[in-house]
């Protein structure tokens, strides 16, 4: 109350002011939500659908699709069904929880069935996307020893159009046995026109 009447006659000191001024107009004005800075990590907003990890679980749907698709898992669940149908058809009324029918082992088996073939599907898909990168890898190592191939079969080439040219130990022979050959004649043909002369 005395902050009023000290404002209505300007009593308050110029410093304090402006901060007045700043409260006042952050009254009237709208609340805006301060920027985001690239500086700072983003804080996390809340989120209403609880939040999971889809690499784990993906990871935990192919371990049970694993076992959905081996024996042990069909044994048992024959072990299960057999002991369900024996318990209530042969145990007392008051202890069997599912009549003739058996419409609670089905609605179970169907359930089982509704989860089971999403995480089949799930496991299928993860397969997919490792054979798709398993694929590509093939192919980037095949074309790459493609052009390894072809780079060495060229220098082969290079080597063998090389070879050609160079020379190999019978023509060096041959060539000597020719030089040794003439230069034995050009002495011969001298000493026989010196022995002419005379």
């Amino acid at each position: 109350m005395a902050t009023d009447r000290a404002r209505e006659f300007g009593l308050i000191p110029r410093a304090e002011r402006p901060k007045e001024r700043a409260k006042e107009r952050s009254a009237t004005t709208p609340h805006r939500p301060p920027r985001a800075r690239l500086d700072q990590p983003q804080v996390k907003r809340r989120r209403w659908l609880p939040e999971y990890d889809p690499e784990a679980f993906g990871r935990t749907s192919e371990e049970i699709a694993r076992f959905l698709g081996t024996g042990r898992f069909i044994i048992w669940m024959t072990v299960v069904i057999v002991i369900w149908v024996v318990w209530n058809t042969s145990a007392p009324m008051s202890v069997r929880f599912d009549q003739y029918p058996f419409i609670f082992l089905t609605l179970v088996l169907s359930l089982q069935a509704s989860y089971a073939a999403p995480l089949i599907l799930l496991a299928q898909n993860r397969q997919d996307d490792r054979d798709r990168v398993n694929l590509e890898q093939d192919r980037e190592k095949n074309e790459r020893s493609i052009a390894d191939t072809e780079y060495l079969t060229r220098e082969i080439a290079a080597l063998r159009m090389g070879l050609g040219e160079v020379a190999t130990r019978d023509w060096i022979r041959a060539e000597f046995q020719d030089l040794i050959k003439e230069m034995e004649q050009r002495r011969v043909f001298p000493q026989e026109s010196e022995e002419r002369d005379r």
